[in-house]
C-alpha cells in the first residue's frame, strides 16, 4: 500500500475517533455536558489526535529509515568493485532506483507482467532502449548485477509497504482504543488537546530551524571538501574563472562576484525608484477606486514565472538595447548583457519593493500627517519631510530584501546576461553571476568529488552568507529606527 491511501485511512480513523470519543463522553455523562470537565468536542478531538498523530509520526520515521535497509539489500547484488567507491555506489543505486521505477511503469502500462520481470535478462536485447519507452532514461547500459539489484529493490519495497501498512494501522487502532479507554467525565481532554497542539506548533518551528541547519551543514561539509583540494586564497582572490574538465582549473571567485553585484546594482537602480514612486502614489495620492485596481495589477507581476522574464529579456529587452544603444555607441553587439539582465530583474522586483513600501507608508501614524498639515505644510512637503523619514527604516529594509532577491536570480541572468565570467565596467557586455555557475558546475559530467563540481558548494555558501548579511542588516535597520516613530 502506498503512502497516500494509508494517510486517507488514517484520516478516516481520525474522523471516526472524533465521533466515537464525543459520543462516549456524552454517554458516560448521561447526556449532561455540565458533568464533563471539557466540552464534548475536546473528547472527540482527543480521540482523533490519538488515532492520527502517533501513526503519522511512526509513518514519517518509517519512511526516513526504510531507504537505508532497502538500499543495503539491493547493494548486496552489486559487484564489490562498485561498492569500494562511494561515488560509484551512489551512481549505481541511482540506476537501480530508476530501473525499479521503470519496471513498475512497465507493469502499470501492461508492457510487462511479474512473470516477465522474473525472466528478464540483461544480456538479451537493449534494455536501455526498452526503459526509454516506459519513461526512464538511463545513461549507461543495464548490467546483470544492476538489473538483479533493481529486482531485489522492487521486492523489498513491496514487502516493506505491506508490513508498513499493517504496523501503522495497528498503531492507529491501538492509540484510538487507548484514547476511548481514557475518555471519562473527569478526564481533562481540553488540557491534553491544547498540549498536543502546543507541541505541534513547537514542532513546526523546529522543522524550520532544522531545515536551515540542514542547508548550512550541506553547504559547509562540501565547501570544506572543496577547500581541502583547492587553495582558499586562490578562490576568494582569484581574478580568473576557467574550469577545465581534466583538472588544473582556475576557479577565481572575483569575476562571478563582480557580475552578481553589477547586475544587482542595475536592478536596484530600476526597481527602487519605480517601486518607491508607485508606493507613494498608491498610499498618498490614489483614490480608493484607483488603488483597488492599480495595486493588484502591479502585484500580478510578482506571480509571473522568472523563466518568462528570461524570455522577455532574450527576445525583447536585449535586442532593443543592442539595436538602439550598445551597437550605435560602439559598446557591443550582443543582446546578452549586464544591462539586459539588470533591467529585467529590476522590473521583477518592482512589485516586491512597491508592495512592502506601500504597507510601510500606510503604517505611518495619521497624526504625523495631521500635525504637518496643521503647521502649514503642503501634501508634497508632508510626504518628503514627514512620511518618508518616518517610513525610511522599513523602506530601507524592503530595498535590502529586494537586493538579496536580485542576487539569487538565475533564469533571467542565463537568458539575458550570458555565461561569460569577466571583469568589465561595460554594462553592455555579457557577464554572469554566482547562481548561474552553481547550476553549470552541478549539471556537467565532471566527477562529483572534483574541485570543478565542489566549487558550486563554495559559491553557494558564499551566496548564502551575502544574502544572510543583507537580510540581517534589513532587520537591524527596521528594529533600530522604528521606535523613533512609535
Amino acid at each position: 500500500m502506498t503512502v497516500l491511501p494509508l494517510l486517507m485511512i488514517l484520516a478516516v480513523l481520525a474522523a471516526a475517533g472524533f465521533i466515537l470519543g464525543r459520543q462516549r463522553a456524552l454517554a458516560l455523562a448521561g447526556g449532561e455536558t455540565k458533568k464533563l470537565h471539557s466540552l464534548p468536542a475536546y473528547y472527540g478531538w482527543h480521540a482523533a489526535i490519538m488515532a492520527f498523530v502517533p501513526a503519522f509520526f511512526a509513518l514519517i520515521a518509517w519512511l526516513l529509515i526504510q531507504p537505508f535497509f532497502i538500499e543495503s539489500a539491493a547493494l548486496s547484488h552489486l559487484p564489490a568493485s562498485v561498492l569500494e567507491d562511494s561515488t560509484s555506489s551512489t551512481l549505481a543505486m541511482s540506476d537501480v532506483r530508476k530501473i525499479a521505477a521503470g519496471l513498475d511503469n512497465a507493469v502499470y502500462q501492461g508492457a510487462l507482467t511479474e512473470t516477465d520481470i522474473d525472466a528478464l535478462n540483461a544480456s538479451e536485447g537493449d534494455l536501455r532502449a526498452f526503459f526509454g519507452t516506459v519513461g526512464v532514461a538511463l545513461a549507461s547500459p543495464v548490467s546483470p548485477e544492476v538489473l538483479s539489484a533493481a529486482k531485489q529493490y522492487r521486492e523489498t519495497v513491496a514487502s516493506a509497504s505491506i508490513v508498513r501498512a499493517v504496523v501503522i494501522l495497528l498503531i492507529a487502532v491501538a492509540a484510538l482504543a487507548w484514547a476511548l479507554k481514557l475518555t471519562a467525565p473527569d478526564f481533562w481532554a481540553r488540557n491534553r488537546v491544547e498540549k498536543v497542539v502546543l507541541w505541534l506548533l513547537m514542532l513546526a518551528s523546529l522543522i524550520a530551524i532544522l531545515t536551515t541547519v540542514g542547508i548550512i551543514w550541506s553547504l559547509l561539509s562540501e565547501s570544506f571538501n572543496f577547500f581541502s583540494q583547492y587553495p582558499i586564497g586562490d578562490f576568494f582572490f582569484g581574478l580568473t574563472w576557467n574550469p577545465k574538465f581534466g583538472g588544473g582549473s582556475d576557479l577565481g571567485f572575483i569575476p562571478l562576484f563582480w557580475g552578481t553585484i553589477y547586475i544587482t546594482i542595475i536592478a536596484l537602480l530600476v526597481a527602487v525608484p519605480l517601486g518607491l514612486f508607485a508606493a507613494i502614489y498608491l498610499a498618498e495620492y490614489a483614490s480608493r477606486r484607483t488603488r483597488a485596481w492599480v495595486k493588484p495589477m502591479i502585484e500580478v507581476i510578482a506571480g509571473i514565472p522568472t523563466v518568462v522574464y528570461g524570455l522577455f529579456a532574450l527576445i525583447t529587452v536585449g535586442p532593443f538595447l543592442r539595436d538602439f544603444f550598445s551597437a550605435p555607441m560602439g559598446l557591443g553587439n550582443s543582446a546578452a548583457s549586464v544591462m539586459t539582465a539588470g533591467i529585467v530583474i529590476g522590473l521583477l522586483n518592482i512589485p516586491f519593493i512597491s508592495s512592502l513600501s506601500d504597507d510601510i507608508i500606510n503604517a505611518v501614524p495619521q497624526s504625523l500627517r495631521d500635525g504637518a498639515f496643521g503647521l502649514g505644510s503642503t501634501k508634497s512637503e508632508t510626504i518628503r519631510q514627514v512620511v518618508l523619514p518616518a517610513a525610511l527604516p522599513g523602506i530601507a529594509g524592503a530595498i535590502l530584501m529586494g537586493a538579496s532577491r536580485a542576487i539569487g536570480e538565475t533564469m533571467i541572468v542565463v537568458m539575458g546576461a550570458g555565461a561569460a565570467a569577466k571583469l568589465s565596467l561595460n554594462p553592455f557586455e555579457a557577464m554572469t553571476t554566482m547562481t548561474v555557475k552553481i547550476v553549470g558546475q552541478l549539471t556537467g559530467d565532471t566527477d562529483f568529488n572534483s574541485p570543478e563540481t565542489l566549487v558550486a558548494f563554495a559559491l553557494g555558501m558564499t551566496l548564502f552568507v551575502i544574502t544572510l548579511l543583507l537580510n540581517v542588516m534589513a532587520v537591524w535597520i527596521v528594529r533600530k529606527y522604528r521606535e523613533q516613530y512609535e
